[in-house]
Formats: C-alpha cells, structure tokens, sequence
C-alpha cells in the first residue's frame, strides 16, 4: 500500500506533501503530555505491523490498521502516521521519502473518517461497530489510492488488468481481517484503557460509548 518514489506526478508530490504538513499542524495543536504516550504506541503500532507482508496473488498486502488508529487519535492521527512512514523510507526503502506526505494522506483520510463513523453509527455493540469500521477503513484507504494514481496517470485505472484493479481485489482478505482486529482491540481498550478511547478533552464529543 505504501507509495514508492517516482510514482506520482510532481504536482500530485507536492499538493500532498503540503496537505500532511497542514495535517501535522492540526495534529499538534492543543496537544497535551497525556496524549504522547497514546500517539508513540500507535505510531510504534503502525511501524511494526505495516511491515508484515501477506501474499495475496498476484501481489501482496500488509496491516493498515489505520481504522483503529483513527478511532484512538482522531485529528492526531498524522502525528503518528508520518514520522512512522518516515522511519520505514530512510531504514527499510517501505515507501519513498517523495511520497511521505502522499502516504500519510493515504492513511489519514480512512483513519479520520473512522474516528466519525465509530463516533456516530448507531451501533451499541462496541466490537461489531469497531469492526465495522475497521473493515470500512480499508475500502477507504484502497479507494483514495485509487484516486491518487488515476490523477498522476489515468493509465493506473484503466483496463480489465489494471493496477488500481489488481490493488483494489489484493485487498479484500484484508477487509475481514482488519475488521476483526479492529473490533476486539476496541473492546480490549474499553475495558483495560477507556479513557483512550472516550476522550474528555474534545476528541469524543459522547459521554459515553455503549
């Protein structure tokens, strides 16, 4: 899933790379000493599982887990997104340094849109709405890459064979997969963490989560 150097277009770098920035300094902001541990352990989080590659032919696949991610920071998500990503280009070449900023969008959007949707489905089971949401997280993160390529090059989408297509069918084991992952980590930290996940400082605007 993570974006190699020399695939997108320069503009597309660019855009990107000024989007994560912004997305940092949002991140950042009203930032307190509680919420750092928090941040570390799912930057950390993402680091290791990221680099767990499961075949799927004819590609391959690894953990987002950015759903769950989503769920636990909300709008600080890129705080843990980006310097992860950053350690994966310069120690392992996962990824490229050009396409940082891409990559952190990549996760940050489906992360985010997690935060809202766990916030406000009506489901009062928290491991089938966690789950949910973590399987959604992933469609999400195959679609705005999608998007990404089509804008560099529209070639990316096209044909019966094409990349977005074989990206798009890589990824549905890891739709079950993460949803399952996603649902019980919710509820194991609901019940040993609950102030991780029902923030009191704006991050969750509900009192409580059923």
């Amino acid at each position: 899933m993570h974006l190699a150097d020399g695939v997108l277009s320069t503009s597309v770098v660019a855009v990107t790379s000024a989007v994560a920035v912004a997305g940092v300094a949002i991140g950042i902001k009203g930032i307190e000493d509680e919420d750092i541990p928090k941040i570390s352990l799912m930057s950390a989080t993402f680091f290791g599982v990221s680099l767990i590659s499961i075949p799927v032919p004819p590609t391959s696949v690894h953990p987002l887990l950015c759903g769950l991610i989503g769920i636990l920071l909300g709008r600080r998500l890129a705080l843990a997104f980006l310097p992860a990503l950053l350690l994966q280009a310069l120690l392992f070449r996962h990824g490229g340094l050009t396409t940082v900023g891409a990559n952190t969008i990549l996760l940050a959007i489906p992360g985010y849109l997690s935060y809202l949707l766990f916030r406000h489905l009506p489901i009062k089971n928290i491991t089938l709405r966690g789950g949910l949401v973590g399987g959604l997280s992933v469609v999400i993160t195959v679609a705005v890459l999608v998007v990404l390529l089509a804008i560099t090059d529209p070639r990316f989408a096209q044909g019966d064979f094409s990349v977005a297509k074989i990206v798009a069918v890589g990824h549905l084991p890891l739709v079950a997969i993460e949803g399952i992952v996603t649902g019980f980590a919710v509820r194991f930290m609901e019940k040993h963490k609950p102030d991780w996940v029902i923030s009191g400082r704006g991050e969750l605007a509900d009192a409580q989560v059923q």
